[in-house]
């Protein structure tokens, strides 16, 4: 790679992909702009202002002359973005079409009409990696559904659950987000047009007091940019609490796959389930026999990233002051577009992750079978309890035996509390090696992962279903 001059964010130059770039380009940006001017002007053309049909024509046909030199030169005489770029489109579509730019429409017209397209499109690309994710974890889960391993509570051995109910752990986060993604990306709305303090009064006077051509001139550039409506009042801008909305939602994904990479490498260090390593991937310049889960760990550290950002929108939320104040734009231009960067960069991991992941069954059973006969003394004493036994005579062996075999242990011996309680006169009868088979102390977690797949993940697979293959992720490790 050649080296840069000057700083690029790394969410461009390494993490997000070319789809999410794209979507937030400057380019893009100005494109969308361009599409707005085109479809307010049709839209007054039809509606019977003296907008004529070449006009129209010639912004259309220029639509993609952008020449962003010749904007920063305007820019920098005109102190103004919006009209750096009506200046240029006029140069480029001629003299007669730059007449009917930006008619009746105030810089927020393009800027936050934009903005909620490409708030839109990106929350499409976010459910496409969802549902990716969401699929190979289903896939996963279903070939390890009755693979016993050691549950943890506080991450002390607990009781025993299965290596496919643990991925639908993950899923059911997932399969959450999905779901509150999809109900936000139907609830956006467009700003629409809405005039400088929201009043559409520069609209009004354009078509004479004529207030149902208002209305529908804004439905009608909404329907131009795929939108079925616009919001329903406006001060200059959309209402910000929008911003709060979108980028929440993105945390909370980051959220669910942070608490996935976490305990990815918690069972990376217990030699259970790893990440995908390369036959010629490094894990330490120094230590070469090292498996460091360098995925799971940057997508926590990704996600820190955008919990950092959830705070943003909310401030700039609570302090605009009535119809508008412009200390939300420098913020909005960071905020927005590195939250949806960074969680593409978070969900184009988790997807590379799960479709690769590794379980070791022997290393399963190891540390299983270093645990398993504390989890199998409850059923010993209900043996000895069901032969006439007493309940709290046995726990008491039990208990004085558990603890000669924790303390050996921590002298850095194996788990001797089967033979302990074998050879013990009490307990000795009701001891055999059944009482340690794993499968005993799984519950219903095998059948827990049918029914979650069945009933949750396959239906909500099946509503996204366009969204298969649309995604494939492509990692720079």
């Amino acid at each position: 790679m050649t080296p840069r001059a000057q700083y690029v964010s790394p969410l461009a130059s390494r993490y997000a992909t070319a789809q999410m770039l794209a979507n937030f380009s400057d380019r893009r940006r100005v494109l969308l702009w361009r599409d707005l001017w085109i479809a307010l002007a049709q839209a007054q053309h039809e509606l019977g202002l003296p907008i004529r049909g070449e006009q129209i024509a010639a912004l259309r046909k220029h639509r993609e002359e952008i020449d962003f030199a010749r904007v920063a030169e305007l820019e920098a005489q005109l102190r103004h973005d919006v009209m750096a770029h009506v200046h240029h489109y006029g140069e480029v579509a001629g003299a007669e079409a730059a007449k009917v730019i930006h008619t009746g429409a105030t810089s927020c017209y393009v800027a936050d009409n934009a903005e909620v397209v490409m708030l839109r499109d990106g929350l499409e690309l976010i459910m496409d990696r969802l549902y990716t994710a969401i699929d190979q974890l289903a896939g996963f889960a279903r070939e390890h559904r009755a693979l016993p391993c050691l549950a943890y509570t506080h991450f002390q051995p607990a009781q025993l659950t299965t290596v496919g109910k643990r991925a639908c752990l993950w899923a059911q986060d997932l399969a959450f987000d999905l779901e509150t993604i999809s109900h936000l990306h139907g609830r956006l709305c467009m700003r629409g047009v809405k005039g400088t303090t929201g009043t559409q009064a520069s609209f009004l006077n354009l078509f004479d007091g004529d207030s149902q051509k208002v209305r529908e001139l804004d439905k009608r550039v909404c329907a131009a940019m795929g939108f079925s409506r616009s919001i329903p009042v406006s001060g200059q801008t959309y209402t910000r609490k929008v911003d709060t909305w979108v980028v929440s939602a993105l945390a909370d994904v980051c959220g669910s796959v942070s608490k996935f990479a976490v305990d990815l490498r918690l069972l990376a260090h217990k030699r259970e389930v790893e990440e995908p390593f390369g036959k010629r991937q490094i894990g330490s310049s120094a230590m070469a026999y090292k498996r460091n889960p360098m995925r799971s760990e940057r997508m926590c550290s990704l996600a820190r990233f955008v919990h950092s950002l959830a705070t943003s929108p909310r401030e700039t939320h609570a302090n605009q002051w009535f119809e508008r104040t412009l200390d939300d734009s420098a913020n909005r231009r960071l905020v927005l577009t590195e939250a949806f960067l960074a969680t593409d960069a978070v969900l184009n991991l988790l997807v590379d992750v799960t479709a690769g992941l590794v379980v070791h069954p022997e290393m399963i059973r190891a540390n299983l079978a270093e645990e398993l006969p504390f989890m199998a003394t409850e059923n010993i004493i209900m043996r000895g309890t069901r032969a006439g036994k007493s309940r709290q005579d046995l726990h008491e062996v039990v208990r004085t035996l558990s603890m000669q075999a924790i303390a050996e242990m921590k002298s850095g011996r194996r788990n001797d509390l089967m033979k302990r309680m074998q050879q013990d006169q009490e307990l000795g009868p009701f001891v055999d090696d059944s009482v340690i088979a794993p499968e005993r102390y799984v519950g219903r977690a095998p059948e827990q992962v049918d029914e979650f797949l069945a009933e949750v993940v396959e239906p909500l697979l099946g509503q996204h279903a366009a969204r298969k293959g649309r995604f494939t992720a492509r990692v720079r490790v």
